[in-house]
């Protein structure tokens, strides 16, 4: 049981630096989980980092933006956050470069491994990846 709450501390800690807004795959916000409860063994957190071109203008980076829209849409998604990087004090292990940040969980890895071949995902990539010069991916797998 400590080591659940440990796991799920951790995993958000990972996130805590970024401010974020959420959002859900269904309009019915009663079907929300308990940020409060632990997740179970197999959950994945699955982190994006993107860095944006130099010299953008405001209108493309709104159009950016609608990229997260897309996202949120496709099935399997159990949440969605989306923020941008805080003002935290600097430290050599702080990296706040990053542009925008979203983090999507999962359920199993039978729903992310869905997600990433999703055609509105690949649609999305190949559409709005020339607003950015750089992603980073970071997935974790809650254990048991």
């Amino acid at each position: 049981m400590e080591r659940k709450k440990f796991l799920s501390s951790l995993a958000l800690a990972g996130v805590g630096g970024t401010i974020f807004t959420s959002c859900l795959n269904s309009e019915d916000k009663s079907q929300m989980k308990d940020t409060h409860a632990g997740f179970s063994p197999g959950f994945i957190f699955h982190s994006v980092y993107f860095w944006l071109k130099d010299g953008i203008n405001k209108e493309e980076e709104k159009d950016f933006l609608n990229f997260f829209e897309i996202l949120k849409k496709v099935p399997g998604i159990e949440s969605c956050h989306i923020g941008k990087p805080a003002a935290t004090n600097p430290r050599p292990v702080v990296d706040n470069t990053f542009s925008y940040h979203i983090m999507l969980t999962f359920a199993n890895m039978e729903a992310i491994t869905k997600y990433e071949t999703h055609p509105d995902h690949l649609a999305g990539i190949d559409q709005y990846s020339k607003y950015w010069k750089k992603v980073e991916v970071k997935d974790t797998l809650l254990g048991e």
